[in-house]
């Protein structure tokens, strides 16, 4: 049986790094329905801390998440966590510019507020390794 996947990734500020990867890969962030929050909260099945305002609405604190128009692209949820990344991850996500434009999106990433890391290569296949503003590596290839 298939599975749907979706990519988590832990943040110490959920919204703020949805709406960078989601400016950084082309993709939206998930609208999350103040009205229904309210409901929920309202009905005591959460509570008021359970939530946050991020550009003016009422959203769960606990994630935001992005998608992409193009099917079979998977979901990717920013999830809170308490405490600052302290290690390289274990897990990291490759944007797959292709070479001719590899420079071209370091460049236009670093320009978002990614940070260079380091370069590598295997042959004549190369990568750009980058860090997010919250310290998340990911390779441009």
């Amino acid at each position: 049986m298939p599975f749907d996947v979706q990519v988590v990734v832990d943040s110490s500020s959920p919204h703020a790094l949805a709406d960078w990867w989601a400016e950084a890969l082309g993709w939206q962030v998930e609208p999350q329905d103040e009205a229904l929050i309210r409901r929920i909260v309202g009905s005591g099945a959460a509570a008021e801390s359970d939530t946050t305002t991020h550009r003016g609405r009422l959203v769960w604190a606990a994630g935001a998440a992005i998608t992409s128009a193009e099917p079979g692209r998977p979901r990717v949820l920013f999830q809170l966590l308490p405490e600052a990344k302290t290690v390289k991850n274990r897990l990291h996500l490759d944007v797959r510019a292709g070479a001719e434009k590899q420079e071209a999106e370091v460049a236009r990433l670093v320009g978002l507020g990614a940070r260079e890391l380091w370069r590598g290569a295997q042959g004549p296949y190369t990568w750009v390794t980058l860090a997010d503003p919250e310290g998340n590596e990911f390779c441009v290839t």
